[in-house]
Order: structure tokens, then C-alpha cells, then sequence
């Protein structure tokens, strides 16, 4: 298809259709090429590749995530905020002003997938959990879900946000807190300037970082080049940092933080970035790593 070609498909065919025609050619991309593979698949990869025979493509080809429907989740109205909200674990989460009840009800069943212990997106595991004292700084905050479900242990939260529109929701969802959650309209990098920071900038040498939750859209590895002086002393510090934006991230995380002395682990099952209409084989990458130093 050439440049004209495009155009007139990317004006004649609706974005929905577009992004279902490109799903289903994704899906039989995967299993075409797992069934050609010549070597026996491990149990997981077979799981995913039974779900895709028998489902469209999602982010996280698993069964779990037939349990969760969208709409059975009840969006309320704060009217003295003018802000949208769900409630959960009995509190507040609020969400961008813009944003309708259907997109809210969307995006809180996603993220409620991403809390499930069984989904390869999951921070914590049965043993890697924020933990009663800790410091936490959520980098990638987003609608801050993560913070939320662990406000009550943590010692003190720091919260990274770069996106203007989740300023005045955070606010709000955290306002019960404010004595010790901080929110922060910046990127963090590997340089720091008027928009960007890095964290062995923002965080000085006497900060007791004990959590470091990094989903940061593909930026990962520079985030990782400015906290070296933190990754290099705080200890003990857990890190759970995603790896499926890029195809190398989960093998170069992982050899960083080894070098750092971190013992590593991945999540269970895999991501399908089904988004990125570059992805190429083997097309199945971890959801995140997950990193221990004591």
C-alpha cells in the first residue's frame, strides 16, 4: 500500500475498524508463527496460543480476564470537585475531567486486570509487596491505583506524573493523604531541566527510597541511567519496572540490575503489545520485572 493508498484507507475506514483488521491480522501472525517453530513450546507460551484460537487479541491473552466486566463498574459523580470517581478498596480513585462514564468504567476494569495476582502486568507477588514504613515512588503514576492500594502501609509516597490532565484527579484521590504523598509534573529521565528529572537529582542522598515502581511508556532505560547513585545504595529496595514496551528491555533490565546486585524475577504469562503495529516476533514479551536487593 503507498502513501495515497493509505491515506484514502485511513479516510474511507472508520479508526475501529482499523484497529480490528489490524488485531486479526496480529492474531494470525502469533500462531502462524509458533506453529512453525520447530522447538517444543514451554507451558505458558501454549496458553496463550490456546486463548488466541478462541479469543481476539487482547493485551493479556489469559482466561483471568473474562472474570472482569465493564459493566458492572459503577462510575459516581463528586459534584463539589466536578470530578468523575470508583471506589476502590473503600476509597476514592478519581479520573481526567474529560473523560466520559464509558471511558471510566474501560479504563477501571483495565486496571483492575492489572491488579489481579495472575496478570503478567501485576507490581506486586506474594512476596514482593510494599510493605508496612516503605517509601514509594511511583513513577508512570498515571491515575495512581497502585499508591491508592497501598496509601495506608507506606511511610511516604512520591508520586511522577507527567501528564497535566492527571494533576487534578491525583489531587483529589490523594487529598486524604496530603501529609505524606507528593505528586510531581515531571518526566523522569536521565536528565533534569525544566520538564524532566532524574530521580538521583530529585531524591537526596539521606532518602530512605524502599519501592520504586517504574511504567514510564518506553523510557525505562534512561529512567534507569539517572538513578544510578539510588540503585547503586538503597537498600534494602524492591523495583518493579515494565519490560514490554521494547523487545530488549526485559534482557537489558534484567543484566542491569544483576550488576546492581538485585536478585530478579519476571511476571507470570506475557503481554501482547498489540498496539504497537511494529511488533514483530516472537511477538510475546514479560509484563515486568521485578527486582529484590536486601
Amino acid at each position: 500500500m503507498n502513501i495515497l493508498q493509505s491515506r484514502i484507507y485511513r479516510i474511507i475506514v472508520p479508526k475501529f475498524i482499523r484497529k480490528k483488521i489490524v488485531a486479526k491480522m496480529l492474531r494470525a501472525s502469533v500462531l502462524e508463527y509458533y506453529a512453525k517453530l520447530s522447538e517444543p513450546l514451554s507451558d505458558e507460551v501454549e496458553k496463550v496460543l490456546e486463548y488466541l484460537r478462541n479469543r481476539p487479541v487482547v493485551m493479556f491473552p489469559d482466561y483471568f480476564q473474562d472474570e472482569y466486566v465493564e459493566d458492572a463498574v459503577e462510575v459516581l459523580d463528586d459534584k463539589g470537585l466536578d470530578l468523575r470517581y470508583v471506589m476502590f478498596d473503600g476509597r476514592r480513585l478519581y479520573f481526567k475531567k474529560r473523560w466520559s462514564k464509558k471511558r471510566i468504567r474501560k479504563s477501571f476494569n483495565e486496571l483492575i486486570k492489572e491488579q489481579d495476582s495472575r496478570c503478567p502486568h501485576c507490581y506486586e507477588a506474594k512476596n514482593f509487596k510494599v510493605e508496612t514504613g516503605d517509601v514509594l515512588a511511583d513513577i508512570g503514576a498515571a491515575e495512581g491505583i497502585l499508591a491508592l492500594s497501598v496509601v495506608e502501609k507506606a511511610s511516604r509516597i512520591i508520586l511522577f506524573e507527567s501528564n497535566k490532565e492527571w494533576l487534578e484527579p491525583l489531587n483529589a484521590t490523594f487529598g486524604p493523604w496530603k501529609d505524606k504523598v507528593v505528586i510531581v509534573n515531571k518526566f523522569v529521565s536521565d536528565v533534569t531541566d525544566a520538564k524532566c528529572t532524574t530521580l538521583d537529582d530529585y531524591f537526596g542522598v539521606d532518602e530512605k527510597l524502599s519501592f520504586l515502581k517504574i511504567d514510564v511508556e518506553g523510557a525505562e532505560a534512561n529512567l534507569l541511567n539517572g538513578c544510578k547513585r539510588i540503585l547503586q545504595q538503597c537498600k534494602p529496595l524492591k523495583v518493579a519496572i515494565c519490560t514490554y514496551h521494547k523487545p530488549e528491555d526485559e534482557h537489558e533490565f534484567t543484566r542491569c540490575l544483576t550488576e546492581y546486585g538485585f536478585e530478579t524475577s519476571h511476571s507470570d504469562g506475557f503481554v501482547l503489545l498489540f498496539t504497537d503495529r511494529k511488533i514483530k516476533a516472537p511477538f510475546l514479551r514479560r509484563g515486568l520485572i521485578r527486582a529484590i536487593r536486601h
